[in-house]
């Protein structure tokens, strides 16, 4: 396999500016013409640069990029994107939030690949339009592959509605996205959740006074379903944070739900509350922050986390793997 030398021909970004482009590809060749010359651009310009894709997909770049690897921040998305809700605080924002003040950073980000469940799609599909939120203003570029062979053709056109331009496969050039549409994509995918099963393992009720009682309740059934040792103290974590969500902001009360799927314990608090912000749960928090980091530990320590919100309260599914 050659190495690609090629320069980068994406369009400067004006400074202080954020850059969202798709990258389609449809083979190895493509994916390393159009991510390989992307890395080299950023260090050549001094740019700290990330790379976060899943691991076959990295050893390609690390092993085309050669030496320059040891000059770039290398992450299996598999392991640090497994939960969509926590890549924009955990991965994305954590490296560019660390850089010197003032400078462009790069960074590469595939958080969909072929053979995410439908059960995560919706979550990543979410993540991706949230960026551009969660980056406005910011100097930073953020380049995102796409497989344009594997990926069926809702998601490549979801990639057209998350990003502002794209880059047609093997083509090395950008082009504004026509159906660009984030809002919507978020909007589209807030959606109620598939029903949970009739009897699940554990229904709890909940209130102020028994948030210590749906804890222990919690951990007892996800034990007795498999879960143990840190996950378990993940999952009591959680079932605090959202219980008491749920007290504080959602009504005074709601309704704790745990079942067994598919290798992993679910763990789901429904309540009357209405979440108005897109972004809960996905910003890292301040170091003089007190309070509103609930959601963020929900996100940095599930597998998978899914929300749904509107007039008649929140639903927020949690998955951990057994």
């Amino acid at each position: 396999m050659s190495t690609v030398t090629e320069p980068f021909t994406g369009s400067r970004p004006e400074p202080g500016a954020f850059v969202h482009p798709a990258l389609f590809y449809r083979d190895d060749d493509e994916y390393l013409a159009g991510t390989v010359p992307f890395v080299r651009e950023g260090l050549a310009g001094g740019e700290p640069v990330a790379v976060a894709v899943p691991g076959e997909r990295l050893a390609l770049i690390r092993d085309a990029l050669g030496a320059d690897a040891e000059r770039v921040r290398l992450l299996d998305m598999r392991e640090a994107g497994r939960n969509p809700g926590r890549i924009i605080p955990g991965v994305l924002r954590a490296f560019a939030d660390a850089q010197p003040a003032g400078r462009r950073v790069r960074i590469i980000g595939e958080p969909i690949w072929a053979g995410r469940s439908g059960t995560e799609y919706p979550a990543c599909a979410q993540h991706e339009a949230l960026i551009n939120d969660a980056f406005e203003g910011r100097a930073v570029t953020i380049l995102c592959p796409y497989d344009a062979v594997r990926l069926d053709a809702g998601v490549l056109a979801d990639a057209h509605a998350t990003h502002p331009v794209v880059i047609p496969a093997g083509s090395a050039g950008e082009l504004p996205s026509t159906a660009y549409d984030p809002a919507g994509v978020v909007a589209r995918y807030n959606a109620p959740l598939p029903p949970g099963p009739d009897a699940p393992v554990l229904s709890f009720p909940f209130a102020a006074g028994s948030l210590p009682d749906a804890r222990h309740a919690a951990t007892g059934a996800a034990g007795r379903l498999g879960l143990g040792g840190v996950r378990l103290d993940d999952l009591a974590l959680v079932t605090a944070e959202l219980t008491t969500n749920s007290v504080v902001h959602g009504g005074g009360a709601g309704v704790l739900r745990l079942w067994a799927e598919d290798g992993y314990v679910v763990c789901e608090v429904r309540d009357r509350g209405r979440l108005t912000d897109p972004l809960a749960g996905r910003r890292p928090a301040s170091r003089d922050q007190r309070g509103g980091r609930g959601l963020l530990l929900v996100n940095l320590v599930c597998d998978l986390v899914r929300t749904h919100t509107g007039p008649d309260g929140t639903t927020v599914r949690t998955w951990f793997a057994v």
